[in-house]
């Protein structure tokens, strides 16, 4: 194993500090730091066996617990630099990756879709087995070498447009996880109960676990009984989910409750303030936001005032700086809504093709996310929209995020999606794309007399219309035409 490796060594630590100590619980059952670490050594050595060379590119496919986990220290392990992909990939998407990454090789749980490539070995686990391929492109040098010491590879959402290789070291993998624990404040008397895909939420999430000792207690899906069920089985003290969860949670009609659960997270989209309170009625727990973005790790978090305002995703953590900026990036006052921008600890080192190192994207020092937010006085910072996706009505300003949320309080909207098409007086109009529940029939006229009395009038949708289905993006975020 190659010196320097920081992530991996956070791996053998965690098995010498609490070698006897629950790891992950999953679909195998419990599994100890040690057993952890021993199970990756062994993977590590059979992959370097294989041809796995320092300075490879190398996507490691799986589904939900603790063979992912062992799949990406055990490539890191072997100096690669690692791309967590998800088995809910189809065949064209895996195509596209591929091509776009020019990963060299692919280990495979064989969960889902499989790619064309020839399985030049099965690796067995003790649990499950991988599937070893090299792919068509030969290693002729370190992968993404403008960067020192590459850790992990991810893909960019690519909400709005095309998405980007962000490339992070392992150095800043350290520097991010420090950074987020400041406020997270996990130990090893914590068990994460985890329903997010590990293949979008691993670098600050599973690794920062690892690192303090946090036990992972895999749910099986998103039931609500069965997280429910699974946070009192393991004495799950944070719960980190998606607004969807949450909002599955909330709206439980049964009447256990989970008392040892301390903290509940929601990351990865808006979630609207009626969903928050429904969680709160059900369970006594706050929702806090959380900002997490691939560029930067997670540098906001709403712990002080998730009770006051959960619509917030809260205040900038320990040694991030977050500004609003206008469009000539200077900072506006307090209350103005623009650009949210963010430097600190644990930015991204580059981005892949076109190889761009992150001092060429920062702008005065921030990274500038595709977000519109607004700061208080004291801080507390609300994520109001996506930059590319604002609509202007006759000049102002309208989030389709928060047409959305309004929308989806109406009893029977499962989801919806506000998007604009051109008009000749007012530049754009709003329409709204709707999935019912199941079974529920709704009167168009009815949605937007909803919607008359909840928003200001150039908010209100001028088009509606039910579909079956909204696209998705890979993270789980609806996609934006």
């Amino acid at each position: 194993m190659n010196e320097g490796l920081l992530v991996y060594e956070i791996l053998k630590d965690a098995a010498q500090k609490w070698p006897t100590r629950p790891a992950v619980y999953d679909e195998y059952g419990m599994m100890t730091f040690s057993e952890l670490y021993a199970q990756t050594e062994l993977l590590r050595m059979n992959l370097a066996d294989l041809g796995v060379k320092s300075g490879m590119g190398m996507g490691v496919k799986a589904c939900n617990g603790r063979n992912f986990i062992i799949g990406l220290f055990a490539g890191v392990g072997c100096g690669a630099v690692v791309m967590p992909m998800s088995h809910q990939l189809k065949k064209a998407e895996i195509e596209d990756i591929l091509n776009e990454s020019q990963l060299h090789v692919l280990i495979d749980d064989l969960s889902g879709i499989s790619p064309a490539l020839k399985v030049n070995a099965m690796i067995d686990l003790a649990s499950g087995s991988f599937a070893f391929s090299f792919t068509e492109y030969p290693f002729t040098g370190p992968y993404a070498s403008h960067v020192d010491k590459p850790a992990f590879i991810r893909f960019t959402s690519g909400t709005t447009g095309k998405s980007k290789g962000v490339i992070v070291s392992h150095q800043s993998v350290i520097e991010r996880i420090e950074g987020a624990n400041k406020v997270l404040e996990l130990g090893p008397d914590d068990t994460v109960v985890w329903v997010l895909p590990m293949a979008y939420h691993f670098i600050v999430s599973v690794v920062l676990y690892i690192r303090y000792g946090t036990a992972i207690a895999v749910a099986k899906d998103f039931l609500a009984k069965n997280i429910i069920e699974i946070t009192n089985k393991y004495n799950g003290t944070l719960l980190y989910a998606s607004p969807i969860q949450v909002r599955l949670l909330a709206n439980d009609t049964g009447a256990e409750l989970m008392p040892t659960l301390k903290k509940a997270i929601s990351t990865s989209a808006a979630i609207s303030l009626d969903v928050c309170i429904a969680f709160k009625k059900r369970f006594g727990i706050d929702v806090s936001q959380a900002y997490g973005i691939i560029e930067i790790g997670l540098p906001i978090i709403n712990f002080v005032k998730s009770a006051e305002h959960p619509e917030a995703v809260g205040y900038e953590v320990p040694g991030y700086t977050v500004a609003i900026l206008d469009e000539a990036y200077n900072p506006l006052p307090a209350g103005q809504i623009g650009h949210l921008a963010i430097k600190g600890p644990g930015m991204f080192d580059a981005y892949l093709l076109p190889a761009t190192m992150r001092t060429d994207v920062l702008k005065n020092g921030y990274f500038l996310t595709a977000d519109y937010a607004s700061k208080t006085k004291d801080g507390l910072i609300k994520v109001e929209g996506r930059a590319k996706s604002v609509i202007n009505v006759s000049g102002i300003k309208v989030f389709p995020e928060e047409v959305e949320a309004v929308l989806e309080t109406m009893p029977g909207v499962k989801q919806a999606r506000v998007s604009s098409s051109p008009h000749p007086l007012m530049g754009q109009i709003i329409e709204g794309e709707l999935v019912l529940n199941e079974g529920e029939t709704i009167n168009v006229e009815d949605i937007l007399s909803y919607c008359r009395k909840r928003l200001s009038t150039f908010k209100t949708p001028q088009r509606l219309k039910i579909v079956e289905s909204l696209p998705m993006t890979k993270t789980g975020k609806v996609q934006r035409h």
